[in-house]
């Protein structure tokens, strides 16, 4: 069964656990759940946009999304499995972790306890045997997921940045700065840095800066480029400095997310 058909079962039972291993599904519209979601992404890239921001998420990778958080969730084909566990809210306040969207990279302790539950399947309440095992693995969330990975691109429905952002991503190797972008589409150096600010809340370099490494890393998921030709094609003209600036936002090196194709 797949997600979507899985929802009202979810949150039928409110102190039951929900594990699904959904394999064939890639676009889940729109949707919430009175329980807090735990999934890891095998293989691929997974895309989870919440109000104005899109988190992406790559292989090795898991994210948290608390209850009743309205979200829409896309899997890329190269993905194989998204293996998810919901989990009961009503102590949701011990930590502020549950309280908070995330991406963290995934460790192999967490690793093999989430396949340990690839046979199971639905609602597993506490009468459960097994319930004490996914008890486990919520209560030690907090602690390992400390590492919160920041490829989250801000999103915005304003009229005036769509036809900018749409340009810039479709030539992101371009030297692009707030003057070229003010030439092209008539508004003056100021202009640009306040629309930035004001409806994606990060100035136009930092947007570029993000935009250039969450492409580069689809790319390095989802091609066969090699890492030289993936930092010409968002813009950098050194292997060294694309790698250094990837670095800088996701602490870890390009090669680290090679290994997870």
């Amino acid at each position: 069964m797949g997600l979507i058909a899985s929802l009202p079962s979810i949150d039928k039972w409110a102190q039951s656990a929900y594990v699904l291993h959904e394999k064939f599904e890639r676009d889940i519209p729109v949707h919430q759940h009175k329980k807090g979601q735990l999934s890891y992404v095998e293989g691929g890239i997974a895309y989870v946009h919440i109000k104005d921001k899109i988190f992406v998420v790559p292989a090795r990778h898991y994210f948290w999304i608390p209850c009743g958080v309205q979200h829409v969730l896309k899997v890329s084909h190269s993905a194989t499995v998204l293996r998810s566990i919901f989990f009961y809210a009503y102590d949701d306040d011990k930590d502020p972790f549950y309280s908070e969207v995330g991406i963290y990279p995934i460790n192999n302790l967490l690793l093999e306890m989430i396949k340990y539950t690839d046979k199971w399947e639905g609602p597993i309440g506490p009468e459960d045997g097994r319930y004490q095992f996914l008890t486990t693995i919520k209560n030690i969330l907090p602690e390992m997921s400390t590492h919160v990975l920041p490829t989250a691109l801000p999103s915005t429905e304003d009229e005036r940045m769509l036809p900018i952002m749409a340009y810039i991503d479709a030539n992101i190797a371009e030297p692009h700065t707030i003057e070229s972008i003010g030439d092209r589409f008539g508004l003056s150096r100021r202009s640009v840095s306040r629309l930035f600010q004001t409806t994606l809340g990060m100035s136009f370099l930092q947007y570029l800066k993000l935009l250039r490494m969450v492409k580069a890393l689809e790319m390095i998921l989802q091609t066969t480029m090699s890492m030289s030709e993936i930092a010409y094609a968002v813009g950098y003209q050194s292997l060294s400095s694309f790698s250094n600036t990837f670095y800088q936002i996701t602490n870890q090196r390009p090669s680290a997310f090679n290994n997870d194709k």
